[in-house]
């Protein structure tokens, strides 16, 4: 690579963190002036604004009638664990995990509730489990969209319509750019800080009539604490699905989802999301294809994210050099972008392989990226430079 200016020009919006992700184009704190502020949440019009939030969501996913939405505590973390503990348990489970996150469901299941009959099947990172190995008479958890790994599930063909047991899905970093088929998802979860940029600590829970069945015909042989009850008297707390959540939200954030949820209407539902961010993840791997020192983490082109991009270098790059040195470039990377102001927060999740992650979500406009990829190849360089020279 020839030596290299410094660019000239800056993304206009250097955010790309993969959670929280970057706010609505053409956000500011102005759009949430009509929030519901200084009432309780519990009072007529609180409780409708709760309400809109949860329409807006059915009709920006596309969610079907047949299943019901909640607002719920604790992100989406909150929202997979208020499905684990009331409904695993019934029948065997199988449980898949490729990163992080799906990882941690792993833990909770095997460690915390120690089901005896949970079966593991894992993948590494930049893969997927064989999905074909999955038994459907059991239970099955499993993420969507690997936010640590940038793998996803191809579609939802896998699994059958015929299935006995649940299908608990973490959507939460593919909700709003990546098209759910809720027929086969029995239980979904995200959060409002991952596609559409909301603020922290609420998470949201589709249930399914099969999930439903289950809350209401099984109880799980452990104590349930009271953030986790779905249930009351072996029925449904139906409020729970119109607004009247089970602590205290934030109605600055509910109003800041809303506004969120307002926009993607505006520019064209589900469709248009996942049309930019399509757009967006098209602009790395361009770049990617033609740039000799990167490469994905993900393999399989069909099954890498549109969303948490994550990035790897290339074996040309790493030739000859330690493990320690492999780690050190990228975080080095990340670093001399954030203190150039070009990208912030574009560094490898913690407990994954090193490398970058670019959040190329729907809110991220495709001409930032487009800015950001020469800071990237000077970066790289400059990075370069800096060790022959030490």
């Amino acid at each position: 690579m020839a030596d290299m200016m410094k660019p000239a020009q800056r993304p206009v919006n250097p955010l790309f963190s993969s959670g929280p992700c970057a706010k609505i184009p053409g956000w500011t704190p102005e759009l949430l002036n009509s929030a519901f502020l200084g009432r309780s949440h519990r009072a007529k019009d609180g409780k409708a604004r709760l309400k809109r939030a949860i329409d807006l969501t059915r009709e920006v996913l596309e969610v079907p009638d047949t299943h019901r939405i909640g607002i719920v505590p604790a992100s989406d973390t909150g929202a997979v664990e208020m499905a684990l503990w009331t409904m695993l348990g019934a029948r065997g489970v199988d449980l898949l995990a490729w990163e992080s996150f799906g990882e941690g469901w792993v833990t909770d299941v095997v460690k915390q509730l120690k089901l005896a009959d949970a079966r593991v099947l894992k993948a590494e990172y930049g893969a997927l489990p064989d999905l074909t190995a999955v038994d459907f008479t059991r239970d099955v958890v499993f993420t969507w969209n690997g936010t640590t790994s940038g793998v996803r599930v191809p579609d939802a063909d896998w699994i059958p319509a015929d299935r006995r047991g649940l299908t608990i899905c973490d959507a939460t970093s593919a909700a709003f750019a990546q098209r759910l088929d809720f027929a086969k998802l029995d239980v979904v979860t995200f959060s409002w800080q991952k596609a559409l940029g909301g603020e922290a600590a609420h998470g949201m829970l589709i249930l399914g009539p099969r999930a439903i069945e289950r809350l209401e015909s099984y109880s799980p042989a452990w104590p349930l604490p009271k953030i986790f009850r779905l249930t009351k008297g072996g029925k449904l707390i139906a409020g729970i699905f119109e607004g009247e959540t089970i602590n205290t939200p934030s109605m600055l954030c509910v109003e800041d989802y809303i506004r969120a949820l307002q926009w993607a209407q505006a520019i064209g539902g589900l469709d248009a999301l996942i049309a930019r961010a399509d757009a967006n993840a098209k602009v790395i791997a361009d770049w990617v294809a033609r740039t000799p020192w990167i490469d994905h983490l993900a393999r399989d082109p069909a099954t890498r994210s549109n969303t948490s991009v994550c990035l790897k270098l290339s074996d040309q790059a790493i030739a000859g050099l330690s493990a320690e040195e492999q780690a050190a470039i990228p975080k080095a990377i990340a670093a001399t972008l954030d203190r150039e102001g070009a990208a912030f927060d574009i560094g490898a999740y913690r407990d994954a392989p090193p490398g970058l992650r670019i959040w190329c979500g729907a809110t991220v406009e495709t001409s930032d990226l487009e800015t950001l990829l020469p800071w990237l190849d000077w970066a790289y360089q400059q990075v370069k430079a800096a060790r022959r020279a030490a």
